[in-house]
């Protein structure tokens, strides 16, 4: 396996392989977040994404979570998806599920088909890190989108079939504007159902 810088994944993918299909994340000017600041971002060839999956195979004799890694792999065209999905099916059969990052804009891009193609094709979890329900909080951080947006793009994977794994961090808005962080970031669960 190649990996390049530090790698990260959400808590429940602990037991997964990782695979780098990107390297860094295509945002990465959010001002809390510095998981990426030392990648340039870039998607990997899905060459050596494959290859990377080959090798695992020769390591690993019973894997069933993969995480698709860096910091956003769901900007990968359908096309470039489907591959490395259909190679995973093939070179790990008994993969139950497989994950990745997405930002709202990639999920907003994807039309309802091709979400529904990806799940039918093994993506089974998408984490969207929605930081907060607070325009304002949303704004002061940097994050590049609405609270519409993120609300839409949740409401779209789960509509795909998709479970949706949305990230909030307490204290993100400090002390002047906590409480409009929270009641805005509650109002927000509520209406992504």
């Amino acid at each position: 396996m190649r990996y390049e810088g530090n790698i990260f994944r959400p808590p429940s993918e602990a037991y997964s392989l990782i695979v780098q299909v990107t390297i860094g994340c295509t945002h990465n000017t959010c001002t809390f977040c510095s998981m990426f600041k030392d990648k340039e971002f870039r998607v990997r060839d899905v060459r050596e994404v494959l290859e990377d999956l080959d090798m695992a195979r020769t390591y690993y004799k019973h894997v069933e979570k993969i995480f698709l890694a860096d910091g956003d792999a769901l900007c990968l065209s359908n096309n470039k998806l489907m591959v490395i999905l259909e190679h995973i099916r093939k070179v790990f059969p008994e993969c139950k599920r497989v994950g990745a990052y997405g930002t709202p804009q990639d999920v907003l891009v994807k039309t309802p088909d091709e979400l529904v193609q990806l799940r039918e094709n093994g993506l089974g979890i998408i984490y969207i890190g929605a930081e907060s329900g607070s325009q304002k909080v949303l704004d002061a951080v940097n994050k590049g989108v609405t609270r519409e947006q993120i609300i839409e793009a949740v409401k779209k994977i789960q509509k795909a079939g998709i479970k949706a794994s949305v990230t909030f961090i307490s204290g993100l808005a400090g002390p002047d504007d906590m409480e409009e962080h929270a009641l805005e970031t509650a109002s927000m669960i509520s209406e992504m159902e």
